[in-house]
Order: C-alpha cells, then sequence, then structure tokens
C-alpha cells in the first residue's frame, strides 16, 4: 500500500529539502547569536497564559543549566511522561537540552536520555551544558527526526517539544517514533497546531516555517498521523490557544484586521500536548 503523502509539504510552496535547509540555517542562527526564532507573538515560544517559563515550576527552572532553556518550546512534555527511574528517553529536535536535563532527573542514573537534533550548533550548547552539569546519563547525536539514529525497539518514552510542526516529512516523524519505541512505550509531543488553514503566501513563507507556523498541520490531520502510524490511546492532554498576529504582522507584514482578506490569514492557532502509546 502506498504510504500517504506529509500534508504539511503538499500545502506548502517549499520542498522537503529546501525545508531542511531553512530549519538548520535558522535555528543555527538562534543557537549561534541567543535569540528567540520569533520577533513577534508566535508559536514557538508561546506559554500556557502569560510570562515566559510558565510551563515549567520554579523547581524545573532552576534546575537545568541555564544556557539550556532557549525559549523555544510551546509546553512541557516531561512533565506529562510520568517518566520512571531506569528508563531510556528520546528527545525529538533537542535544541540546547533543556528537556533532556529534566528528564535526566527522573530516569537516573540507571536510565538514559538521548537527544537528537539536526543542527550543529544546538548540539554544541547541548553537550556543554551537559559537561558542565556533569549529566552522565544524557548523549546528544547528530541526525535528523525523519530517520533517527537509535535502534529499533530502543526506548521507553519518545518526547518532543514544538519541534515536529518544523518537518515537512511528518509521517516519518511519527513512523520512526514507533519504530524506537519498545512495546508498551509512549509518546509525548507538544506541538502547534491549526483550526483552519493558511493561505498560500504564509505556507511558502521561510520566516512563518522557522516561526513554527508555516509547516503547522489542522489539529485533525495532525492526529491522524499520529494514528496512521501505529499509536493508539491517543489523547490530548492539554490545549492552549495561541495570538498569531505578532507573526503576521511582524514578520510577514501583513497587518490583522483589515478586511476579509487580512482575517482569511488568521486560523486558530493552538499549542497542544498530545500521548499516545505503542
Amino acid at each position: 500500500m502506498k504510504r500517504s503523502e506529509d500534508a504539511g509539504e503538499k500545502k506548502s510552496g517549499i520542498g522537503k529539502h529546501e525545508v531542511r535547509k531553512i530549519v538548520r540555517e535558522g535555528y543555527g542562527k538562534v543557537a549561534r547569536e541567543n535569540t528567540n526564532c520569533c520577533s513577534g507573538g508566535c508559536g514557538c515560544n508561546v506559554e500556557d497564559g502569560s510570562t515566559q517559563g510558565s510551563f515549567y515550576s520554579e523547581e524545573d527552572l532552576g534546575s537545568a543549566p541555564k544556557d539550556a532553556n532557549l525559549g523555544l518550546g510551546c509546553g512541557n512534555p516531561v512533565g506529562i511522561a510520568s517518566l520512571s527511574q531506569g528508563e531510556t528517553v528520546l528527545d525529538l529536535g533537542s535544541g540546547g537540552g533543556f528537556d533532556c536535563f529534566l528528564a535526566s532527573r527522573r530516569v537516573g542514573n540507571e536510565g538514559k536520555v538521548i537527544g537528537v537534533d539536526m543542527t550543529p550548533e544546538m548540539l554544541e550548547i547541548a553537550r556543554q551544558n551537559a559537561l558542565k552539569g556533569g549529566y552522565s546519563n544524557v548523549e546528544f547525536r547528530l541526525g535528523e527526526i525523519e530517520g533517527l539514529p537509535v535502534a529499533d525497539l530502543a526506548v521507553d518514552a519518545v518526547i518532543s517539544n514544538c519541534v515536529i510542526n518544523l518537518s515537512a516529512e511528518k509521517d516519518r516523524v511519527f513512523r520512526e517514533a514507533y519504530r524506537v519505541l519498545k512495546h508498551g512505550g509512549r509518546l509525548i509531543v507538544s506541538d502547534i497546531v491549526l483550526e483552519g488553514d493558511l493561505p498560500p503566501s504564509i505556507r511558502s513563507s521561510s520566516s512563518a516555517y522557522i516561526a513554527c507556523i508555516g509547516g503547522a498541520l489542522t489539529k485533525e490531520e495532525y492526529l491522524s498521523k499520529i494514528e496512521s502510524a501505529g499509536f493508539k490511546g491517543i489523547e490530548i492532554v492539554s490545549e492552549n490557544a495561541i495570538n498569531v498576529d505578532g507573526i503576521l504582522e511582524d514578520q510577514l507584514g501583513v497587518t490583522a484586521g483589515r478586511g476579509d482578506s487580512a482575517e482569511k490569514t488568521r486560523p486558530l492557532a493552538l499549542s497542544v500536548t498530545i500521548r499516545a502509546f505503542k
């Protein structure tokens, strides 16, 4: 049976190889310059109500190296992963390593945390943080989430925080997550989804893609891809609305509220955290 093509790529005017290049360069710049991927109120640094870091407890924020938290997440997958001592955890798109370091504490010295990222600059930050913090049970690997450098049936939990929306091949990402999970393992992802669709001008914008909006799927499409990969017990654990006016105006020059055409560029964006099982 022919596998379904990825809806995000089909809708976008950007090919998968160009998407990979745009994302690698964009997040390399974030790492080098210590800046956020979004200048306005976009999805990749959304918080659950107001202030930066509110997805995490004060204890979490103080327990990991400060440089590891680059403010790029849209949830706290570790917080609902129910990790246990001795488990192996895989983080898709680990960035500066913040969620990996939180997971490290929960799985203990007998456990292991693997972070995978395709951006060398991000890996350098994460590895330096691991050395400074003495995280002997954390390993960071260079790789793409569409083709994970991880063996079959190797991990107990797969987590990801506002990264899968950046892939032009989301079907492959979820199939890879399923492949590396042990039977009974779980997937916990925080990501950006839409209610409604984006116009082609935004779908084809590299700025919108890097800002976690241009590559986002509708909530129904996203959940369908998880199910198609073989996962069961799929559940939306949390859901928060996002104001996308910032990205539309600051990065794409679209001012919200100017007639019908402007309104059509404003679908409801959501930050969701989803749990599913193999």
